[in-house]
């Protein structure tokens, strides 16, 4: 999960549009790729977040044995939480489908803490307890993952001077052997940009390092309303998606459409995606000072995550 910064290092964030109807100096290009993503394919798997599942998802650390598994200024809470709070919870919310919700909340600590492996503890700016699930382990065990398919997540993302949401992928392969790995940035969110969003294809590694990226523009307030955020993975290339219309890359003004050049490597390991849900916090902005009393605590919501094939 990547933005303009990186876990890696900091990459330069990209500017983007993409508008839900189209105007004279909009590029059409939306037009050419239309169709819903959804249409043909069926379920192959769903989340709606009645309860939290723990025997499909796995909570804390990202799952990799290339470092702690922490970025940003939060220390992601195992499934139990860390420093007496939880921040993983399911409830009513009116907004969605089915009336609950995943929440993933983030609480700002503000005292040593003694979260294992974290680098914050001590850090009074980076004294946030905040959550990440997902269905891989550190082990290389992967619950869920798929190699291709349609990927989506219908979330909420709070207004805040630091939040960083994200739903994202890695292969498989990445947990044990990090030396290369593949990232799929569906959405990454900044809670004080609430009209722009970033999505990202990062192939690490060498030989053949690879990026592509693109902000997104929505007509649409994202820290007011559940949306759609999504992706579409075939044999050989990925597609961002919003509300189910094909996100435009800036770049080229056509509709974003990114080679995966690992795709044979993928194949030829038998290798899949999994996806991780998570709340973090950025570390390239400056620290609220002073960090009011209703910016303490924050939280996203997910109504469902489903794979279609």
């Amino acid at each position: 999960m990547m933005s303009s910064l990186s876990r890696r290092g900091l990459l330069k964030g990209c500017a983007g549009a993409f508008g839900l109807t189209f105007s004279s100096h909009r590029s059409s290009a939306t037009a050419l790729f239309g169709d819903d993503p959804t249409l043909g394919r069926e379920v192959v798997f769903e989340d709606r977040f009645h309860t939290l599942d723990w025997s499909v998802w796995d909570a804390g650390p990202k799952a990799t044995t290339s470092d702690t598994g922490f970025y940003g200024r939060s220390a992601f809470a195992k499934k139990d939480g860390e420093e007496g709070f939880n921040p993983y919870a399911i409830v009513d919310d009116p907004m969605a489908e089915d009336g609950k919700a995943l929440q993933i909340s983030a609480r700002y600590i503000g005292k040593p803490m003694n979260v294992r492996k974290y680098y914050g503890n001590t850090l009074p700016e980076f004294q946030w307890i905040s959550g990440n699930i997902q269905t891989a382990r550190k082990d290389g065990t992967i619950l869920k993952g798929w190699r291709k398919g349609y990927f989506e997540a219908r979330m909420l993302f709070p207004r805040h001077p630091i939040t960083w949401p994200a739903f994202w992928m890695l292969n498989g392969r990445s947990i044990l052997q990090p030396k290369t790995s593949i990232e799929l940035d569906i959405v990454e969110h900044k809670g004080w940009e609430p009209t722009l969003y970033g999505t990202y294809l990062h192939e690490w590694g060498q030989p053949g390092q690879n990026s592509e990226s693109t902000g997104v523009e929505t007509p649409v307030d994202m820290t007011k309303g559940y949306h759609r955020y999504g992706m579409l993975v075939d044999d050989n290339r990925c597609i961002p998606y919003f509300e189910r219309r094909p996100v435009v890359d800036r770049r080229t003004g056509r509709p974003a459409d990114w080679p995966i050049t690992r795709s044979r490597q993928l194949d030829n390991d038998g290798d899949v995606f999994w996806p991780l849900l998570t709340l973090a916090l950025r570390t390239d902005v400056p620290f609220p000072r002073p960090l009011r009393s209703e910016d303490r605590s924050t939280y996203m919501r997910v109504d469902y995550f489903k794979v279609f094939s």
